[in-house]
């Protein structure tokens, strides 16, 4: 029996379903590793093979596109005119191919595909194409020839991401600039690193790496799976980001995006070979994303699975990625893609609706990942909460490391829509921080870009909205709305990241409060790049506000690392009281306590905790981040004796809790 059973009694009536997914995945991989004789590593390398290739005597081009009857190789080295030289030749299983003498091509040219077939041609280019850029003036898009004389040589091998635990800086390398302007790698590299690690993260994770036509897609609808976009600079300019961050002790992490591809034919691979399911499945129900779109890929194809598979190690193999955080699982998991189903019981994770195909393709990734780096990050985001996403596949799981915990974000800002203060009890807030499957990781976090985008709105513009505008300088008087949002900030992200069972994510600015919304330059708001950056130079700026929830992140960040493995400590609830909106826990030494009741304070607050003396680490309220020291955090406090609890060695200390404030203590004796 798989792990995954025993260790959930609840999952034994579905046992059939999870042993099949399971055994149909080790049929797959023994298929694509025929028995054994290669590893799946070895059968994912399609970017060795495929695409633009320069050889010891010129150059060689290979493409699949079966359904195509003439393929000519055209572009700025031909006039883009269709020449005998460059036609391609129908090699074996639907791969065409060219071989064209030095001195033809060269670096930097420019070139697509004339594809042909019954009933039609037209432009294309090639699907494994590893640089495609846009003419500035026709907004026309190409592939590119790079083949720089000297490419970027890493400097740091080896690295190995610190998961004890995994902090993330979620970032968008073209609005990570506070210009109006698509920002670059080396601007990336030079400005923001540096603020990244200061700040104390350990991890980015990088949104919009593969190409993508549509700047305003956020990098979701991708086109061109294997180009690092153009938009930000050239392939070298990201590896020497990512071969810097490893030198600061960061990892890399990329959202990858293997759920769906754009629809457009001439850019992206939608109809290659001129045929509708060449990647994608015949059934148009199937093939098209309703919701999004997009078309969706046909998981149960080798060539898809060659394809896709060959991308996840392309990234880690050629430009040193730490892993990948894989976008839209849920619309992959489920035919329906998630939409309109509740996923109130086990049974709807087992009940037929799920695409068995697209199970064993994020199986065979994740552990093709983790064949080709051991040491490699694998995060799903996955709102359904199917079982053992984030469990070892030799459990029954589908291997990733981490599973988002989207549920909190959710939580939180229905909470903040919803209910009263007086309403923020703290068996709801203790509950969904710390409901997950015993035996899979997740990673907290309060909110990321998806409830920063227009149309939705941050924290910290849910608590302050309007009074942002007004009452953030400190050169005047403040406002209750502004003093109780920023005091809530602090509290909403303390309990969000110490509660965490593997790691915490926050999106670039959020961590100071940057104020409004992301709106990608668009149609609608006359393509303006105005709120498509981060300004940074509020959080520099001391006479603001903002830097009080920049500093406070970066203390409560300090003080996790400072416990080794802090995500793997105990959580144990000491008390939690919602008539009093008090909230206490502790992980080893450590003591958190919350008093979210909007008005009353409590003196002497009797709290039952292991005896001994203990210290304040870190206060919301104090000055230094924008709180009203209303609190003397020098004060050492000291267990008192209780007959009732002395044999089980707790005492209880009597504290001063502020309303609107939360205090972690350590115990030092």
């Amino acid at each position: 029996m798989l792990n995954i059973i025993k260790n959930d009694p609840w999952l034994n009536p579905y046992a059939n379903a999870i042993e099949g997914r399971h055994n149909f995945y080790l049929k797959r991989l023994s298929d694509l590793t025929q028995a054994g004789r290669i590893t799946l590593s070895d059968f994912a390398s399609g970017y060795l093979y495929f695409g633009l290739h320069k050889t010891e005597d010129g150059w060689i081009f290979r493409e699949w596109a079966p359904n195509a009857t003439e393929i000519f190789l055209v572009g700025t080295f031909n006039d883009w005119q269709k020449q005998e030289s460059f036609r391609l030749k129908r090699i074996d299983n639907g791969i065409w191919e060219v071989k064209i003498p030095s001195g033809r091509i060269h670096h930097e040219d420019l070139y697509k595909l004339h594809v042909s077939w019954e009933g039609g041609s037209g432009e294309r280019i090639p699907a494994w194409s590893r640089r495609v850029v846009q003419d500035q003036q026709t907004l026309i898009f190409s592939a590119q020839v790079w083949e720089p004389e000297n490419r970027y040589n890493f400097k740091y091998t080896g690295f190995k991401p610190d998961c004890s635990p995994l902090l993330i800086y979620e970032t968008h390398i073209g609005m990570s600039t506070a210009e109006k302007k698509v920002g670059s790698y080396n601007e990336f590299r030079e400005n923001i690193l540096p603020r990244i690690k200061e700040n104390g993260y350990n991890a980015i994770q990088i949104m919009a790496i593969q190409e993508h036509p549509y700047y305003g897609s956020f990098g979701y609808h991708v086109s061109s799976f294997f180009a690092p976009s153009s938009r930000n600079g050239t392939p070298d300019e990201l590896r020497q980001l990512i071969d810097t961050a490893h030198e600061m002790g960061i990892a890399v992490i990329m959202d990858i995006v293997h759920s769906h591809a754009v629809k457009n034919e001439i850019e992206g691979i939608g109809r290659m070979d001129g045929s509708y399911d060449l990647y994608f499945p015949n059934d148009p129900n199937r093939r098209i994303h309703q919701a999004w779109d997009s078309l969706c890929f046909d998981y149960g194809k080798d060539e898809v699975l060659h394809f896709l598979l060959s991308n996840c190690k392309y990234w880690l193999e050629e430009f040193r990625f730490d892993g990948f955080r894989f976008d839209g699982v849920t619309s992959m998991l489920y035919y329906s893609h998630g939409l309109e189903e509740s996923f109130s019981s086990y049974g709807d994770y087992y009940n037929g609706h799920q695409d068995p195909d697209a199970i064993c393709y994020l199986t065979l990734a994740n552990q093709l990942i983790h064949e080709v780096n051991p040491h490699a990050i694998t995060i799903a985001e996955e709102v359904s909460g199917m079982p053992g996403l984030a469990l070892d596949i030799k459990s029954g799981g589908y291997g990733f490391d981490y599973r988002m915990a989207m549920n909190i974000p959710d939580f939180w800002i229905k909470t903040i829509k919803e209910k009263k203060d007086e309403e923020w009890h703290p068996s709801a807030i203790w509950w969904e921080t710390t409901n997950r499957r015993a035996d899979e990781k997740t990673i907290s976090y309060v909110e990321s870009h998806d409830q920063a985008l227009v149309g939705d709105k941050t924290i910290i513009f849910r608590l302050i909205d309007a009074d942002m505008y007004w009452f953030m300088s400190k050169l005047m008087s403040s406002s209750y709305t502004v003093d109780r949002g920023i005091a809530l900030h602090k509290m909403i992200r303390l309990v969000t990241a110490t509660t965490i069972n593997g790691g915490y994510l926050n999106f670039m600015g959020n961590e100071f409060g940057h104020p409004e919304w992301i709106d990608f330059p668009r149609e609608g708001n006359q393509w303006s790049y105005k709120y498509a950056r981060r300004q940074w130079n509020l959080a520099d700026d001391h006479n603001l506000k903002y830097h009080y929830l920049g500093d406070f992140d970066k203390e409560m960040i300090r003080l996790i690392k400072s416990i080794p493995d802090f995500q793997a400590l105990p959580l144990v609830k000491i008390w939690d009281k919602d008539d009093d909106n008090i909230l206490a826990y502790m992980r080893k030494e450590l003591l958190f306590v919350y008093n979210f009741n909007p008005q009353k304070s409590y003196s002497d607050y009797g709290i039952l905790v292991p005896a001994g003396e203990y210290e304040i680490v870190l206060d919301t309220d104090n000055q230094q981040f924008g709180g009203f020291g209303l609190n003397d955090d020098t004060i050492h406090h000291f267990t008192m004796y209780d007959p009732l609890y002395a044999k089980d060695n707790k005492g209880w200390l009597r504290l001063y809790l502020p309303a609107r404030t939360a205090i972690v203590m350590r115990r030092i004796s």
